[in-house]
């Protein structure tokens, strides 16, 4: 088992080999182990506390009963709201934040270690973020177009109406009496029930009244 790429920043070597060990029957498939920190308290600790980082989960791990058992709290990606750490005299604490729940830490966790759970963590939390449902594709818009006239109908008073003017001819200008009495003696003329002196003095008489 190659665990010379956990010990860049000064990780217990003994404690990182039985980890991983542990950690073997327990990753789902595709699951790697990205990063593991080492508690370490002022006085000698035999078995530290540690936490693993996979591509998928947090492992909190605390070794119990001289190292024959150990405790895990393990919390996927998907659940948590944050990581964060405050650093301390004696190293740094560093702090799980679930969506929902109490918050989980650790103490005496090297600073070099808690600044590096910090940075890994969050650029998984970032990246979970950005593989948001709610992102829109480039390729699938999320609100779908809709034709101009779908989108507005007409409402039932903006409905067209043909209306009755618009359907007439334009009136023309009512005639006048005296051109109504000329088409009249001109219709009593042309149907010979005058004579064509009897129209011309009753037209000379009605053009005189201009």
């Amino acid at each position: 088992m190659n665990i010379d790429k956990y010990l860049n920043d000064g990780q217990d070597p003994k404690t990182v080999e039985k980890l991983l060990l542990k950690l073997q029957d327990m990753l789902t498939a595709g699951e790697v182990v990205t990063y593991i920190a080492v508690q370490k308290k002022p006085a000698v600790t035999l078995l530290p506390d540690s936490i693993a980082l996979t591509s998928k989960r947090i492992f909190i791990c605390e070794f119990t009963k001289l190292g024959l058992t150990t405790d895990f709290e393990i919390r996927s990606w998907n659940d948590i709201k944050e990581v964060g750490f405050k650093e301390e005299i004696f190293g740094a604490k560093v702090t799980i934040s679930p969506q929902t729940g109490e918050s989980l830490s650790i103490n005496y966790i090297p600073k070099t270690q808690a600044r590096k759970v910090f940075q890994l963590a969050n650029e998984v939390l970032e990246t979970q973020k950005g593989q948001s449902p709610l992102t829109k594709s480039p390729d699938v818009p999320l609100v779908q177009e809709v034709d101009e006239d779908e989108r507005f109908p007409l409402q039932p008073e903006e409905e067209p109406v043909l209306k009755l003017r618009d359907a007439l001819p334009p009136e023309t200008e009512q005639d006048d009496e005296l051109t109504l009495k000329l088409k009249k003696l001109k219709s009593l003329f042309e149907r010979q029930l005058i004579t064509q002196e009897e129209y011309e003095n009753k037209k000379d008489e009605l053009l005189s009244q201009l």
